[in-house]
């Protein structure tokens, strides 16, 4: 008996195996397998486990960058330093920002799952000898399943008996058109597209009739080994990356802060308690508190924006991709074009219009019974038919090796073989040429026929041939196919979408570049390029593809915007080579073959009509294959990822500054310059309009271009900014001590209306690189920052001041310290000015 993984092994290969060898392999034999062996083989079967993330999992993955962790510990710090109520504030906020990201997500899954929900398929499957009608995923290693037009394979299956079957294997292999399959082995070595004997799960039947034994279901079919693949944690996209080396970059300035500080205090004979508690307190102001909640606020609000243009967001996060995507990558049928087959025209072999080879174009689609397909769509709505006298009489059915349809008619009295198909396949059954005055012999106007189908093709136009015989019988076969007279050319064309050349400028003004990936013929796709504005002038196909190194792809696949004859596996490999190029690359993909590629790329977007793998490796899916809509994306992404970076930008600047002032200052100070629970106060003060960031208005030009995270260029940001409020709080601390010789509690108060402020005035010129004057806030951000300023002033005042150690400050001294950050205000704006324009040198 063979052992399973021997069986295995024997299995590997299906297709080269004989029938008899293949049923004794499988343990069955071609009247079925019993209900008992069948249920006992459906308890063993190994089967696709979709990448499903459990609730607890979803929880705990909003918890894993080095922000989310470097907050916890400043909540916990904040609990040692008896601030309790501030520990609660920054728990609150992490749980809010994380709850609200795990409903976000879990409710888009739900969404999508709902939006997947199908009515059950079912199959013909013969058990104990009778064919009986079952779910598709009852099917099991052995059994025979009978197939006809429109059942769907139910795994991976052996053709055993065939008659004129053709299966629709678009999903699997990107073919658009249907693949013949018959009984017989082939070699081992032979790709999906020549694998005759061999049915696929995800695929179809489109026509025909076969009986067929299952090999392989569930995981160890080809569509499992996609969807195994998928299994494996998604690769980190831009926007975590930046996120992370910001999340380090805090750390690693918060440790150096926090060490410093308590080692040089505890130096200076400072008490060791009272040191350790400043230098944690300075860790905790260090930390942006709000960026988790500001993050998942802008992106929920960018969610449902999107969900109103019929877009479910399946992670946050893929909205900010959206924003920073620089390469889009997709197919060009039904995204770039309608995805409808149109008849441009129909012509003689002189190429003038021809009504003659239009109508019998349309009697053959009209009468055909075969597998109902584009072409036949685009011949039959063409224009008006009348069928009046017209009669079937027979009809020699489409094969992928004739690669002709021939239907036998009356039509006025006369019996016609009317012939359609491959132009080169109808030349090959002529031996003459109808003429305006008569006819000609075939090989006299054979070169004609050919230069004009060479120029039509170079245009990206498909083109097929009429052709007629006249019979004296009502039957018809292959053997007749001969001795034809040659009508006509057929020019097909799947047009553009209206308005796409608009939508790609559109994108092209937003800097993201179209790259078409297509499986289609390399001059189709060119010309479909050229159509819609993209260059041709370079392409590169599939066979070039398998013979560069991935160096060398790498180098190529940013210069080229074509690329066709992409075999699915060659997929992935272009969008991980443009990923290596520094692209931020999305792509948009329906079919299982696409499922790595979206797996691969930054941000993978499907649609709602695609198969159920591709939509569970994309995070964006689209309700309208619509390219607009992903224009719209691309926008919220950026209002999103700009209002984000705003938040970050403040907190470099006015925390690092603050902090380094403070540290300093505490150097030359007998004491403490503020206490840790004032220090807590002013981060709490300006947490209420740095979260009204959130909601801010968002400069035009930070939307016309892709923008990234740059953390080296945010440490220098860090740097300048902080240094330069840095040099206005020395010169308070010098105004306090030397001009006022202001008491302890009166210094502390006036630094600390001083630090709320200019930390407002940070806000206010930060939020955007142009003139602060030439940028209107939003109004709640605007509201929020001259309510926090009136609180600041007045609190010195209110009775419970004594409580947090102020004291109330004389009026000039007030109207010092807002001298000062006025002063500060101007100095900032300089300095804006001139770190732009040196970034942008």
């Amino acid at each position: 008996m063979t052992t399973e993984p021997e069986q295995t092994q024997e299995l590997a290969a299906f297709w080269q195996l004989g029938e008899a060898e293949l049923l004794k392999t499988l343990d069955s034999s071609t009247v079925g397998l019993t209900s008992a062996e069948s249920q006992s083989r459906l308890a063993r079967r190994d089967t696709v486990r979709w990448r499903k993330t459990s609730p607890v999992r979803l929880l705990l993955e909003q918890f894993r960058s080095p922000i989310m962790l470097l907050l916890i510990v400043s909540a916990v710090l904040s609990y040692v330093l008896d601030d309790a109520t501030n520990a609660l504030i920054i728990l609150a906020i992490l749980g809010a920002s994380s709850l609200l990201g795990f409903w976000q997500e879990w409710s888009a899954a739900d969404a999508v799952a709902k939006l997947l929900a199908v009515i059950e398929t079912r199959t013909t499957l013969l058990r104990d000898g009778v064919e009986i009608e079952l779910p598709v995923d009852a099917a099991v290693p052995g059994d025979i399943v009978r197939l006809r037009a429109g059942n769907v394979i139910p795994g991976d299956c052996r053709v055993l008996e065939s008659n004129d079957l053709f299966v629709d294997e678009a999903a699997l292999t990107g073919e658009s058109f249907p693949a013949e399959k018959r009984a017989g082995a082939v070699a081992a070595d032979v790709g999906h597209h020549r694998r005759s004997c061999a049915l696929f799960q995800g695929t179809h039947v489109v026509s025909g009739t076969a009986t067929a034994v299952v090999v392989h279901t569930g995981a160890e079919t080809e569509f499992g080994k996609v969807s195994a693949r998928l299994e494996r944690r998604p690769p980190e996209t831009g926007f975590e990356r930046g996120l992370k080396e910001f999340g380090f970059l805090l750390i690693r300035v918060t440790l150096v802060f926090v060490v410093g500080v308590f080692a040089v205090n505890v130096a200076f004979q400072r008490p060791v308690v009272d040191s350790l508690l400043f230098a944690l307190a300075l860790a905790v102001g260090m930390t942006p508190q709000l960026l988790p909640a500001i993050t998942t606020v802008v992106l929920a609000a960018g969610a449902k924006q999107m969900a109103r243009a019929q877009v479910i967001v399946k992670q946050l996060l893929a909205i900010e991709n959206f924003g920073s995507m620089t390469v889009l990558c997709c197919d060009k049928t039904g995204t770039l074009t309608t995805g409808v087959v149109t008849l441009q025209a129909a012509e003689d072999v002189a190429g003038q219009a021809s009504e003659r080879v239009r109508r019998y174009a349309a009697i053959n689609a009209t009468l055909q019974l075969g597998f109902q397909n584009p072409i036949d769509e685009a011949l039959k709505t063409s224009g008006t038919l009348d069928l009046t006298g017209v009669q079937k009489l027979d009809e020699v059915p489409y094969d992928f090796n004739r690669k002709r349809l021939s239907v036998l008619v009356t039509d006025g009295g006369e019996t016609v073989l009317i012939t359609k198909g491959a132009l080169a396949n109808v030349l090959e059954v002529c031996t003459s040429v109808e003429l305006p005055g008569g006819s000609g012999n075939i090989a006299d106007h054979q070169a004609a026929i050919l230069t004009r189908f060479a120029s039509l093709s170079e245009q990206g136009r498909r083109v097929l041939g009429v052709a007629i015989r006249r019979l004296e019988s009502d039957r018809a076969g292959r053997q007749d196919e001969r001795d034809m007279t040659f009508l006509g050319f057929l020019v097909l064309l799947d047009p553009p979408k209206p308005g796409i050349q608009a939508t790609l400028g559109e994108l092209r003004r937003l800097g993201v570049r179209l790259k078409i990936v297509t499986g289609d013929n390399h001059a189709v796709a060119a010309a479909i390029a050229r159509d819609v504005g993209i260059s041709a002038d370079r392409l590169l196909t599939g066979g070039d593809v398998r013979r560069l190194s991935d160096d060398a792809l790498q180098h190529r696949a940013m210069e080229i915007d074509l690329f066709a004859e992409i075999e699915p596996n060659q997929k992935e490999r272009i969008i991980l080579a443009l990923k290596r190029s520094g692209a931020t690359v999305g792509y948009l993909g329906d079919g299982i073959n696409d499922a790595s590629a979206l797996h691969a790329a930054d941000v993978g977007i499907s649609v709602a009509s695609a198969v159920d793998v591709a939509r569970e490796a994309a995070q964006i899916v689209l309700l309208q294959q619509d390219l607009g809509v992903l224009v719209e994306g691309v926008k919220a992404g950026r209002r999103t990822f700009a209002n984000t970076l705003k938040y970050v930008f403040v907190a470099l600047s006015a925390n690092f500054g603050y902090m380094f002032s403070m540290a300093v200052v505490s150097l030359f100070l007998p004491f403490l310059p503020l206490l840790p629970a004032q220090i807590l106060l002013v981060n709490l003060l300006a947490d209420f309009p740095a979260m009204m960031l959130a909601t801010d208005r968002v400069d035009p030009e930070l939307i016309e271009r892709p923008r990234r995270w740059q953390v080296r260029s945010m440490a220098r940001f860090m740097l300048v900014f902080g240094l330069c409020g840095s040099v206005f709080d020395f010169l308070t601390f010098g105004l306090l001590l030397y001009v006022y010789k202001a008491p302890i509690e009166q210094f502390r108060t006036g630094w600390f209306i001083e630090a709320v402020l200019t930390g407002l005035v940070i806000m206010l010129l930060v939020r955007t690189q142009r003139p602060f004057w030439r940028s209107r806030p939003g109004l709640a951000f605007g509201l929020t920052l001259l309510a926090v300023a009136a609180v600041t002033l007045l609190l010195p005042y209110l009775p419970f001041a004594g409580t947090l150690e102020f004291v109330p400050p004389p009026a000039s001294l007030v109207l010092l310290v807002i001298g000062i950050s006025a002063v500060y205000g101007v100095g900032l704006e300089l300095a804006k000015r001139a770190f732009y324009r040196n970034l942008a040198g």
